[in-house]
């Protein structure tokens, strides 16, 4: 696959379902897509990288679609999402759209007009804008006025630097992030900086975000690795 093709997160359960479906969005769509089977894969995927569209059943082993659109809209993903169940009665339609949902396919659906809606919504992706916020645990962060409000709606007043290991960590959430990656997101490549300043600015991070044990946040220490930006889910 090359790095030009549109990209597509295919959040199924069934194996087969998933296969053929990935196999026509590959050969007939021309697509690059990766594969979910439960909601942890697809947030793991989803830190990762951006997707042109998101293809979301509804019935998940762990959570549901609906649950899972509306916690991405929530923290900022502005991936369209095109939902595909066997649910379609009208308030399981209507619901998909007041979550964030573009779109919604009831099963059984016929191939070709799968991969039209799948195109249609992957060209108007292309215009879209970068998410502008960030939602992280009840915080805000605004990326163009590079504010943080926390839950209450107080400022949280950061540093240049806070601030951008804050928007990144947030950006990677879940993922184990090695000191050196964070150096080199943060403070650049061609900065030399002690690894270990990593861990003071955490630790500053953390008491100005007003940390507890009751926090719908963690910034998790991986022991001899880095960091992981763990956030409950709404």
């Amino acid at each position: 696959m090359t790095s030009t093709q549109p990209t597509i997160l295919l959040v199924e359960d069934d194996p087969n379902l998933r296969l053929a479906l990935r196999d026509s969005l590959e050969h007939q769509g021309g697509y690059a897509v990766e594969e979910a089977a439960t909601v942890r894969e697809a947030r793991a995927h989803l830190s990762n990288r951006a997707f042109q569209l998101i293809l979301l059943d509804v019935m998940l082993p762990d959570g549901d679609g609906y649950s899972l659109c509306k916690s991405l809209r929530d923290e900022g993903v502005l991936s369209p999402v095109l939902m595909l169940t066997a649910r379609t009665l009208e308030d399981d339609i209507v619901r998909g759209f007041e979550v964030g949902a573009q779109d919604y396919l009831g099963k059984p659906y016929r191939l070709r007009e799968l991969l039209a809606r799948v195109g249609a919504l992957v060209r108007r992706s292309g215009a879209s804008a970068p998410a502008k916020q960030l939602r992280f645990g009840g915080y805000r962060v605004d990326l163009d006025r590079r504010k943080v409000e926390s839950p209450e709606g107080a400022q949280v007043e950061l540093t240049r630097t806070e601030f951008d290991l804050l928007a990144f960590l947030v950006r990677e959430r879940e993922r184990v992030l090695r000191r050196d990656d964070i150096l080199d997101a943060v403070w650049g490549r061609d900065i030399v900086v002690d690894p270990h300043t990593v861990d003071n600015f955490v630790s500053s991070l953390k008491k100005k975000l007003g940390w507890t044990s009751a926090s719908r946040f963690a910034i998790q220490t991986v022991r001899g690795v880095g960091y992981r930006m763990e956030v409950e889910s709404p």
